[in-house]
């Protein structure tokens, strides 16, 4: 099976940032469209961005320009740098695959943006 491990969350202030890392098992980030998602407190799985094979990315509107997805195919991992961040930001954040298919969830890793 496909394991997933993210990494990298934390207590950060508003306005602070932080780097999240994504590390697969197998080359799957080799061929798949990755992605970073999150849950926060009470709400929905949410898509945060994306990023293909070739290296395209998008994101969702409350994070454009404040996010950036990459990846590193020969070290099997994606990142997320997330900076200026807000409150409403918390939640726990996963990696996955795009679309049907999804591999198993990894544990998330925790971001929590206080004062």
């Amino acid at each position: 099976q496909v394991q997933l491990v993210e990494s990298g969350g934390g207590l950060v202030q508003p306005g602070g940032s932080l780097r999240l890392s994504c590390a697969a098992s197998v080359n799957m980030s080799n061929v798949y469209t990755m992605t970073w998602y999150r849950r926060a407190p009470g709400k929905q799985l949410e898509l945060v961005a994306t990023i293909s094979s070739s290296g395209d990315t998008t994101y969702a509107d409350s994070v454009k320009g404040r996010f950036t997805i990459s990846r590193d195919n020969a070290k099997k991992t994606v990142s997320l740098q997330m900076n200026s961040l807000k409150a409403e930001y918390t939640a726990v954040y996963y990696c996955n695959r795009y679309g049907t298919g999804s591999f198993r969830w990894g544990q998330g890793t925790q971001v929590t943006v206080s004062p």
